[in-house]
């Protein structure tokens, strides 16, 4: 393929993209084939001669797209959202024509600084402290700053590597050798609750550390009390306190941890705290979400995903610390294939010391794009316009009298299930087992129906069902899509009793 081919080809891309997104509400978001159905239609073995671009078009049609589920969809409602648009996509496009491998600033001097600049941008603009800028109000360079990550995954584990840097220093500040304080290791401890998003787990297991997970009480939130207790008993079973990560809008139900709790303790106990925002953090550009985020400002790192719920396509993780020297000290190796900047070097970052991979894609070209073409006031509106659906589903469902809200409806979540009331047979009490399948039923006919894709999940044993409202190319049509097609799956469960 010559650049006169791509020119054409791309157009036809670009063409076909638009046609998808706008005919996205006539698409079922949910897959429905069958597991191994992709490997008995294509070959087994690469082809030996080149394909033509029209049968490679042919296949994306009939054999991959019936395989995909289309999270874009306005009508996808299962987990939170991960937002395209087409700012995103342009600036993608950019960052595939350079295609770097940014890991130091000789790298593309543009990628390391513009990250540098939106991450400040971008800090600013969902209302972070200034500890997190990466350059300070009278133009020197910040003691913290802002790095794209790929996910949520994988800034969790880079700021619990950066945790536990801080508590070797810390033993070695007490009078420890490096050695003696290595050996302490198998003793450290992480804390979350039960409603961590997994990717805490999967961070401890990476870097060899135990957890503690800490039963929530009924409003699903982390408290002060609860943290204390559990750092107490650990500390009297001989076990180091190193990591808390507190949760700014949890994956089961939104619900926000004791942030100014957590950071109390935190502070006494002198371990590292981290706020993963994955999902509600982007709601933080409006300043009416902001009194619920109190406490951020004292915590050690924060990270939400632009991917999710600000419009910027999938990756884009945006993790900030407020000092980067225990991340950079604990991820830093020098070779002499990376070769130094040049000159005055107080405003070089070589992000390759901020995550883990070495090489990193030119991810905030896309930012940067989505910024600039909607504007703060355009992602006020993305945000703001789904949080009124969610509180306008909220109301309907309540009006409708057989459903019941498990949790505050404070974001674009909204949880319920089916009331007790409406699954009792006569005079009896229902049965927990019995109301649980009632709602799983509700979801599965729900989602039979085609037209919309939804989950439940489980609350202290609890079924609840799940609507996240979020699409970029949603509407209030598909908020009233799955009001109707609750109501009409409701109907048909009770009927069923």
């Amino acid at each position: 393929m010559d650049a006169n081919e791509f020119r054409r080809r791309g157009k036809e891309v670009v063409d076909a993209i638009a046609d998808y997104y706008e005919n996205l509400d006539n698409i079922p978001p949910l897959s429905t084939v069958s597991p191994g159905y992709l490997y008995k239609i294509i070959p087994n073995e690469a082809p030996e001669t080149p394909e033509s671009f029209e049968d490679i078009q042919a296949d994306l049609k009939t054999k991959i797209m019936p395989g995909m589920t289309h999270w874009q969809s306005g009508n996808f409602f299962a987990w939170y959202p991960s937002n395209s648009s087409f700012p995103g996509i342009l600036g993608d496009m950019y960052s595939s024509m350079f295609n770097i491998v940014g890991f130091n600033w000789v790298c593309s001097p543009a990628a390391t600084e513009l990250e540098t600049v939106v991450m400040d941008w971008l800090g600013k603009l969902v209302g972070l402290d200034k500890r997190y800028m990466g350059i300070k109000d009278d133009g020197t360079e910040g003691t913290g700053g802002g790095v794209i990550q790929g996910t949520a995954s994988e800034a969790h584990i880079a700021v619990m590597i950066a945790g536990r840097e801080m508590a070797l220093e810390r033993l070695k500040a007490q009078g420890l050798s490096g050695d003696e304080a290595d050996k302490m290791r198998h003793k450290f401890v992480a804390y979350f609750s039960d409603q961590t998003h997994s990717a805490g787990q999967k961070a401890a297991n990476i870097i060899g550390c135990k957890t503690h997970m800490i039963a929530t009480g009924d409003d699903l939130r982390l408290t002060k009390q609860a943290l204390q207790a559990a750092i107490a008993a650990d500390k009297a079973a001989g076990l180091i306190p190193f990591f808390v990560c507190g949760t700014f809008g949890t994956t089961n139900t939104a619900a926000i941890d004791d942030l100014p709790g957590i950071a109390e303790v935190a502070e006494s106990e002198q371990i590292w705290n981290h706020v993963d925002a994955a999902y509600a953090g982007a709601a933080l550009v409006c300043p009416e979400f902001r009194p619920l985020a109190a406490g951020i400002e004292r915590a050690d790192s924060f990270n939400f995903n632009a991917h999710k719920w600000m419009l910027t396509n999938f990756d884009c993780s945006a993790l900030w610390v407020a000092n980067s020297t225990h991340l950079v000290n604990a991820l830093s190796i020098h070779r002499e294939y990376f070769p130094p900047a040049e000159g005055d070097t107080s405003f070089v970052k070589n992000y390759r010391d901020w995550q883990l991979p070495l090489g990193r894609r030119f991810r905030a070209l896309k930012l940067w794009f989505v910024m600039r073409m909607y504007g703060a006031s355009g992602i006020r509106a993305h945000i703001r316009e789904h949080v009124r659906q969610a509180r306008w589903l909220e109301e309907q469902l309540l009006a409708d009298g057989r459903f019941e809200i498990l949790a505050p409806t404070v974001f674009g979540l909204v949880v319920f299930r089916l009331k007790p009331s409406v699954i009792a047979k006569g005079d009896k009490d229902v049965d927990l087992e019995d109301l649980n399948k009632a709602n799983n039923d509700l979801v599965k006919y729900c989602n039979v129906d085609g037209r919309l894709f939804l989950l439940s999940t489980l609350l202290k044993g609890v079924v609840a069902v799940r609507v996240a409202i979020g699409s970029s190319f949603g509407t209030q049509k598909n908020v009233d899509l799955v009001l109707d097609v609750l109501k009409e799956s409701a109907s048909k469960v009770i009927a069923e009793l």
